[in-house]
Parts: C-alpha cells; structure tokens; sequence
C-alpha cells in the first residue's frame, strides 16, 4: 500500500460519543469508519487485519477437518419457530423483517438451525458422519448495549463451526479437538497466555457451555481463574456445585475482567429431533445426529488485541495480524531518497513481505508519529543520510533502539 493512492488516513477528531479505547484507536489510525452506534465500517487497513485473523481461524478450523461455506443471512421463520428461538421472548437480538410478498424473515444472529436443516439434504447415512463446516459470516444481533467499539457491535464479522456426529462419545472427541484448536487461534494471534477456557452459561443456546474468556479491562464479563489448571468459571454461573464439578477450590481462583472471544456449545440430539435430521445406522435404524456449534467473533478478536496492545502512541499489533509488516518512510523530496524508497518497497513486495510506503510530502514527525498510530511492527527510514551509508535506519515498534542495517539485514529480519 502507498499511502498518497489511500483514500484511508489517520485522524485527529473521533466521533463524540465513542468511548471504547479500541474504536478510538482503530477510528484514529484510519482501520475503521464509524456509521452508527454499534455498526462500523472496515477500510483498507481494517479488511487487511481482519483477514489476517480469518486465515489463522480458517487454518486451525481446516487442521480439524472442517469445511468452508458460506450461508444466506436471511432466515425462515417457521425453522427457528421448530426449536421455539423465534419468539423475541426467546431471543432478544434479532433483526427481522418482511419480504414484498408478506413472508416474515430474520436476519442470521446465529445459524444452526438453517445449517441443520440443510444437512437433511447431505446426511442420511452412517457414511456420510462425521461432518464439520464453517463459515466467516456477517452476523447481525440487535444488541440493547452498543458502547464497546467492535466489542459488542450490531454487525460483526464471525466464523461459526458446526458439527453432526454420529454419537456422544465421538462428538466429545471432536469438541476436544475444537477446544485445542481454539487455544492455537489465540496463541497464534497473541492473547493465549492470557485467554482460558471458561465453564459459562448456555443463553439463548443451551444450558451450559465453555467460553474462552480474554483477561481485559474493557471486557464485560468476570470470570474466577485457576492459573494453575488454566481453567476458569463465569460470575455468572460460579456455585459450589459448578466448583466440585470442576474440581476447583474458591481459594485458588482469581478474580478478573475479561472478554469473551470464543464459545462452543454441546446441543446433543436436541436440535435433530426437533429439525427431524435423522441418520440411518450400520443395522438400518434411524437415529437423530449430535451437534455442536463454535464460535468466534474475528472483529471482536480484533478488538480485543487493541484493548490489550496499545500504549500513548497508539496501537501496537502483533505480527501475526498487523496489516503490513513493515513501514518505509521516505524522508525529503531528493529523487534519490524518493527511487531508493520504491525500489526497497517493490522489492519487499516481490518477496510476499506486506509493505505500506510513505510516500506523503509530510515532515518526518508527521510520519513517524502516524507509523505509531497504526501499529506496524517495524519502521524503516531512508533519507540523504542513510544512502549515504547504504544503510537504513530500522526500528520496531515495541523497542526504542534506531538501528542501521544493510538491505541484507533488513530482508532477514523482515523473513523471520
């Protein structure tokens, strides 16, 4: 990316009523556009974080054998009215709507129901079991409470997986495998040590469920950890009996603010009796199929990692989701400075290293400061000085030390 072809620039004024620290810090460095309370707007620079964090989810979802798909968003009512989560009563998020024709719809806040169904078409068998699929999906949730940034928004990006077993016993062998490779998600993303996995409500899903909750201040939940066992309890549903079920003692549990960025959920044969997805068995008898559904919110992720990376200047992304891994920034307008800055930037590029070129008639400040702001893990500087040199001046975002290093030297630390 070069930054005078961007129509995307960092700014000064935030909306008035904006109070979250991420939404201030991804509106500022120019990630996202705000439309509304609790709807917002992904640039450039946002898309590019947002699918960073999407192709880690897709990996990990892919190492466990799911499949990919993508589901409409509208929904009939007459599915959700079978497993009784039409009724606003029920379910207090949805969006809903009529077609020209009089037909109600909503719009997905969740989709296994629509999924469930549609397995009636591709599962019949004992052979066609297991099945796993997911989706990045655009969901929509009427939230009462939108004040979080991309914390808690109207509109947001999710991957949704579901699974159809043929038994208990292998379901909970896929929802173990799920749950190491939610940890991998949040390792490779940045936040694992400080993610765990959480014994919680079900809500409008089911009774009971595991969510992965995220220590952070801006989060809305509170959570009891075991640091030792990496476990933890929500407030919400913390008892004795919860305790002896876990095998947890009061005593050894800290309290913390967290937010949540993932959940599963265990719905056994509930949803297939009540959608009528049956299997036949290896002796010709029917049997309702075992789901499960897992969640995570991949612009909430994106939140959270700004809550939880950021200081005075700005943001601060880990290389894994960073839009760009490095910031070239052309000091002084001599043709020298400026060619040497496009041959470094086209030659980081033919080497798949994402780049994003200065190119402004800015002063130097101007420049560094927005580099900060944005977040992206190194900074290279090319000016009269360091062609002189044959140097550049590199520096990372997280160390105050400016260091001069050949193109050589550039090139392995950028590859690493």
């Amino acid at each position: 990316m070069r930054l005078t072809s961007s129509f995307a620039k960092t700014r000064k004024n935030i909306p008035a009523d904006e109070i979250s620290v991420n939404a201030k810090l991804l509106i500022k460095a120019g990630y996202i556009h705000k439309e509304m309370a609790g709807v917002y707007d992904f640039l450039p620079l946002g898309l590019k974080v947002v699918e960073n964090i999407k192709q880690i989810v897709r990996e990990e979802m892919n190492n466990i054998n799911g499949s990919e798909l993508i589901m409409s968003s509208l929904q009939r009512k007459d599915l959700w009215e079978k497993t009784d989560r039409w009724d606003d009563k029920k379910v207090d998020v949805w969006f809903k709507s009529k077609l020209n024709n009089g037909t109600p719809v909503g719009f997905g806040w969740s989709h296994e129901e629509p999924i469930t169904d549609m397995m009636r078409n591709y599962i019949s068998s004992y052979r066609d079991l297991p099945l796993f699929v997911y989706q990045f999906q655009t969901k929509l949730r009427n939230e009462l409470r939108a004040k979080s940034g991309i914390l808690r928004s109207r509109e947001f990006v999710m991957k949704d997986m579901y699974s159809y077993t043929k038994t208990e016993k292998l379901h909970q062998q896929f929802y173990e495998q799920c749950i190491k490779a939610y940890h991998k998600v949040f390792q490779r993303v940045g936040i694992g040590d400080q993610t765990y996995l959480t014994f919680a409500s079900g809500g409008s899903f089911t009774q009971f469920s595991h969510e992965f909750q995220t220590i952070c201040d801006a989060g809305e939940d509170t959570v009891y950890i075991d640091e030792v066992k990496k476990i933890a309890v929500n407030e919400e549903v913390l008892n004795d009996a919860v305790l002896k079920q876990l095998g947890l003692s009061r005593g050894n549990l800290l309290k913390k603010k967290t937010a949540e960025v993932g959940n599963i959920f265990s719905f056994g044969s509930t949803k297939a009796v009540q959608l009528d997805l049956n299997f036949i068995d290896e002796e010709g008898k029917p049997h309702p199929v075992i789901l499960g559904s897992y969640g995570i919110g991949i612009t909430r992720l994106m939140g959270v990692i700004v809550e939880k990376y950021h200081d005075e200047k700005g943001i601060i992304w880990p290389d894994s989701v960073a839009p760009a891994r490095v910031y070239i920034c052309s000091v002084g307008v001599d043709k020298k400075v400026t060619s040497e800055a496009v041959n470094l930037y086209k030659n980081l590029c033919d080497r798949g290293i994402e780049v994003i070129l200065d190119d402004r008639d800015l002063r130097p400040g101007e420049k560094f400061s927005d580099c900060d702001l944005m977040g992206i893990p190194y900074r290279v500087v090319i000016s009269d000085s360091t062609i002189k040199n044959t140097k550049y001046e590199l520096k990372s975002r997280i160390k105050p030390e400016v260091k001069l290093v050949s193109r050589q030297d550039l090139i392995k630390v950028l590859d690493n």
